[in-house]
């Protein structure tokens, strides 16, 4: 059908991988705030709010309706998400990635689910956060490919082993980051609800000492890394994306020190956790510019093309 021609298009799908990239920050920033206004048990159950109300009741009042609210994002990610998967199948681009991202929707409410029944045990809290990394970082790179154009001059130039090599470890440290950081959570204050009283049994001092200095590692091997592209001569979009990724920690490392000298406003670790999305998704930008562009349709997805050479029709 003409009419269904613009499903089909490279931009339709890179739009829905855009949008499905932010729906997953979204939710997370989302969830964040479920937890941070002592939401986390207003619906007491899953996947019903109550034994005997799939809606908030009356006896849950407010934070009933913002746990339902963060629930019903979900259906507007996966609708999202699907739509993706949908489009990706019809245009035969990155199906496969977009097929990972779909399969990770059930996965993540269940494990929300788990949350719930387990009155927000911060392990599985950690848990929780931590596959929603997992889950962007896939978006992220169902989204990237997408982007890429090969046939655009200049878009990427090579980069050497060494600067690979070097994002590889600023990824593998961020990550590093991001788990600590779900650990200080784990072990401070705001536990979800009031009558989530569990936490991780560590001294939040300490940990958060950890973790400030694996940001303070995670800020100096960026640095190193800006220096060494520039010595390099990397291109300039390499560059900048070093330089951004260190802008990004700076500002999220300033927060986390203003929230913990401030005793831990639920306000700022709202912030904190939108960084956090903001400075995975930076590491990643900058590991997918030192990597080989991808082709615009991977060979699994590429259809077979009927070509005409000198001897008839043959199929590539």
């Amino acid at each position: 059908m003409r009419d269904a021609r613009w499903l089909r298009r490279p931009a339709t799908l890179r739009r829905l991988a855009l949008a499905s990239l932010i729906a997953n920050v979204v939710i997370v920033v989302t969830g964040g705030a479920v937890r941070l206004t002592g939401s986390g048990l207003g619906c007491p159950t899953w996947p019903s709010c109550t034994d005997a109300s799939l809606t908030p009741t009356r006896e849950y009042a407010l934070h009933g309706i913002i746990e339902f609210a963060n629930r019903q994002l979900t259906f507007v990610l996966s609708a999202v998400v699907l739509a993706t998967l949908v489009v990706a199948v019809l245009a035969r681009r990155q199906v496969r990635l977009a097929v990972l991202v779909a399969a990770s929707i059930p996965a993540q409410a269940v494990l929300g689910g788990i949350t719930v029944l387990t009155h927000l045990n911060p392990w599985t809290v950690a848990a929780h956060f931590l596959l929603s990394m997992a889950i962007i970082a896939v978006t992220f790179a169902l989204w990237w490919r997408l982007r890429e154009d090969p046939a655009a001059p200049g878009l990427r130039g090579a980069a050497p082993g060494g600067l690979r090599a070097a994002a590889w470890a600023i990824v593998a440290v961020t990550a590093a980051v991001l788990a600590v950081g779900t650990v200080v959570t784990g072990s401070g204050p705001h536990a979800g609800d009031r009558g989530a009283t569990h936490r991780i049994a560590f001294d939040p001092a300490s940990v958060s000492q950890l973790h400030a200095d694996l940001v303070m590692l995670l800020i100096g091997v960026s640095l190193g890394f800006a220096v060494l592209a520039h010595a390099a001569g990397a291109g300039d979009r390499l560059r900048r994306a070093a330089w951004l990724l260190l802008a990004v920690e700076l500002a999220q490392g300033l927060i986390g020190y203003v929230q913990y000298f401030t005793h831990v406003p639920a306000v700022l670790v709202g912030f904190h956790m939108l960084g956090a999305c903001l400075v995975w998704l930076a590491a990643l930008a900058l590991l997918a510019r030192t990597l080989p562009a991808p082709s615009p349709i991977a060979p699994a997805d590429a259809p077979r093309v009927a070509t005409r050479s000198a001897s008839g029709i043959r199929a590539r």
